[in-house]
């Protein structure tokens, strides 16, 4: 019995070792199945996909297609290819919109302007672009970005480092930026960054909603309308998401229609319509100054997803390379205290001074190389209007479905060098000490072209007040045993989050 027993066991294994080099295929590419394409391969690796892509294109020379389930929109054309990259985000543009495809996707953000195209797309960025740049807004950008700091943050890292408290250092960064982004975009302060770390149905909604738009991307379309009949699986998720996002987002407004009807043109001072919620509706709070409350609603949510989830994604993944590379950090904080020798937590308008952020050029190419590996948005996808021929000899037509994988893209030795994933901040500064530029369609952390992103300095600008002001005061000490990988979502997220020990720096 124990010899038979021993064969079952070994006859067993057998089978699991051909199955899994079946699904790996030949060379390591998946291998294409009749009726389900290369999706066996990608879902035996869905727990590593974004290391499990980047292998692939490291094997293909920047380019690969994926095959998803016959009959369905599931097949993935996959490029990290630079050329190719400029030439759809750039040389190209108008042959690639977002398109129907990519609203279908994302239908929770509505007509905002991650879905526009056109003149729809042109309007709103030229009204955004016109708002973040505002010397007004910048100011207000300070202000609350120091007061949220002091008044918040630090607070509750002193309450973290007197009592010993292990806490999520992701949740923490995320009740930052949502209550940075919300305050900046509504004007509303919703309080989060506390010692009682108060639930946020908002970030919970988000990132519910999040999860399930990740999967859409590898799911046929009819499952999505099957499990919302049903009501199981991501699209449940989603739907109560999106009930949760939009009882929210109506809430501000109505706040927002409120404070402004209880306010005269002669009581209003310099400070009214500095949030962009404001700026909408102050031509007409009855409806808002785009058409309704639709426009409004689609605009924060959109906004709070761009301030709220990539900032937030980028700190956590900054402080965890940090973890990992104390020289780094060293330098970093040799840095701030040359530039602000004397300065305590107490006054942190040292911090907020333009000038001195910008002689930050260590922290600004840690947090640049951060971004290269760890790219709060792993992804995006664009579907030519016309058939077209790239860079690289491939022809894509209006069906094909393109995915820029950037996290792949900052890994890829044929771009950045063998050292490639090397977490190395000096491959950011010149020989003369100055950040060096590096092409967008090469470092895609901000996208490229026309549609490169407005807030770009806004982020760095938070990003870099934030952890100068942590790193001069608090040490972070990054649990060991814990397991660091990146969820299945739109934004890379920490899959368990970072669990941490805050202690003040002698």
């Amino acid at each position: 019995m124990l010899l038979i027993g021993l064969i079952e066991i070994l006859a067993a294994f057998a089978c699991y070792v051909l199955l899994w080099r079946q699904l790996a295929g030949r060379n390591g590419l998946p291998t294409s199945w009749p009726l389900l394409g290369m999706m066996p391969g990608l879902f035996v690796n869905i727990h590593r996909v974004h290391d499990w892509v980047t292998g692939l294109l490291e094997r293909t020379n920047c380019t690969f297609q994926l095959q998803g389930f016959w009959f369905t929109n599931t097949s993935l054309f996959i490029t990290v290819d630079p050329a190719n990259v400029n030439h759809i985000m750039s040389a190209n543009f108008v042959n690639f919109p977002k398109g129907p495809e990519f609203r279908k996707i994302f239908r929770i953000l509505g007509d905002g302007i991650f879905n526009a195209d056109a003149e729809s797309w042109s309007l709103q960025r030229k009204a955004t672009q016109g708002l973040v740049t505002h010397s007004k807004f910048h100011r207000f950008l300070t202000r609350v970005t120091r007061d949220k700091i002091e008044n918040g943050l630090m607070k509750v890292f002193d309450n973290l480092a007197e009592t010993g408290r292990v806490v999520d250092l992701q949740d923490m960064f995320q009740r930052l930026t949502f209550d940075l982004t919300c305050e900046l975009v509504t004007g509303f302060d919703p309080g989060c960054v506390s010692i009682d770390f108060p639930e946020v149905i908002f970030s919970r909604a988000l990132d519910d909603a999040e999860e399930a738009l990740f999967y859409r991307h590898l799911l046929p379309e009819w499952s999505w309308t099957l499990q919302r009949i049903l009501g199981f699986g991501p699209e449940e998720k989603l739907r109560v998401a999106e009930r949760d996002l939009d009882g929210c987002i109506a809430k501000y407004i109505e706040m927002k229609r409120d404070a402004l009807e209880k306010k005269s043109p002669d009581t209003m001072d310099k400070d009214d319509g500095k949030d962009i919620l404001s700026s909408f509706m102050l031509e007409d709070p009855k409806s808002g100054k785009h058409g309704g409350d639709a426009y409004l609603r689609d605009t924060i949510l959109n906004l709070m997803i761009a301030g709220r989830d990539t900032t937030g994604s980028a700190l956590t993944w900054f402080f965890y390379n940090l973890s990992e590379h104390p020289t780094v950090e060293a330098k970093i904080i040799e840095e701030i205290r040359s530039l602000i020798p004397d300065i305590g937590k107490s006054n942190l308008r040292a911090f907020e001074e333009k000038a001195t952020l910008n002689k930050m050029v260590y922290l600004h190419a840690a947090l640049c190389e951060s971004l290269r590996l760890y790219p709060p948005v792993p992804f995006q996808h664009k579907s030519p209007t016309v058939p077209d021929i790239l860079p690289s000899g491939h022809q894509v037509n209006s069906d094909t479905r393109i995915l820029f994988h950037v996290y792949s893209m900052g890994r890829m030795k044929s771009i950045w060098g063998e050292d490639s994933s090397m977490f190395r901040p000096e491959r950011w500064i010149s020989d003369r000490g100055m950040i060096k530029h590096e092409p967008s369609y090469k470092f895609l952390s901000f996208n490229a072209g026309p549609r490169t992103c407005l807030g770009k300095e806004v982020a760095f600008t938070q990003m870099k007040t934030v952890v100068a002001a942590i790193l001069h005061s608090y040490e972070v000490h990054v649990m060991k045993g814990q397991k660091v990988v990146p969820a299945n979502s739109i934004i890379l997220h920490m899959k368990d989050g970072l669990k941490v020990k805050i202690t003040k720096r002698n």
